[in-house]
């Protein structure tokens, strides 16, 4: 758990859910590799939504993981992003849980719309704000059919950005439907 400088307002969210979470994962087979069809999905919600960045993230008790990855050159490595999350030489796909908001997202189980991160204590001292230079933040919890919130669909921006109500409907509704492609693939229906 991070906490901001003068100790009173914790930042990384308690995540009770956790060790079901990781195992509902482990049970799908989700969170361990990158998987096409999420950098697919990841890439059409950054052109739905006109973002530089999105993810199809799954979170454990320790990391964030982007199973699907969209960055603003159009790879899948997230050296850009991903490098300055994770330091010098870091690895893309991976990020600590104390770094960004889909930590918040997945405990509060509703999304969550940052025009100006800079806005909200609580997340103005996130570390991506220095580290990364992200300023605005758009996500939705991915919660299958058990009720487990498995993670999260975001998309981030280095610039302030006026999502609104229009940006909200559209990422609640993009995770709705990773989640029906999910349950398909559990169900052997692709």
């Amino acid at each position: 758990m991070t906490y901001d400088p003068t100790g009173h307002l914790l930042l990384t969210p308690i995540d009770k859910d956790a060790p079901a979470r990781v195992q509902r994962l482990h049970e799908l087979g989700l969170g361990e590799r990158p998987e096409p069809a999420f950098d697919e999905f990841a890439h059409r919600l950054a052109d739905v939504t006109g973002a530089p960045f999105s993810m199809v993230n799954f979170i454990d008790e320790n990391r964030q993981f982007f199973a699907g990855l969209h960055t603003p050159e159009g790879t899948h490595s997230g050296s850009d992003l991903g490098a300055a999350a994770a330091g010098a030489g870091g690895v893309g796909r991976f990020m600590a849980r104390d770094h960004g908001y889909c930590p918040h997202v997945v405990v509060r189980r509703k999304a969550l719309v940052l025009e100006d991160v800079c806005d909200y204590p609580r997340f103005a001292g996130n570390p991506v704000v220095d580290e990364i230079g992200i300023r605005s933040y758009m996500g939705a919890p991915l919660i299958d059919r058990t009720g487990v919130a498995l993670g999260t669909i975001c998309v981030v921006d280095t610039d302030v950005r006026p999502w609104g109500r229009a940006g909200l409907e559209t990422i609640k509704a993009m995770a709705a439907e990773l989640m029906e492609q999910i349950n398909r693939r559990e169900d052997g229906r692709f």
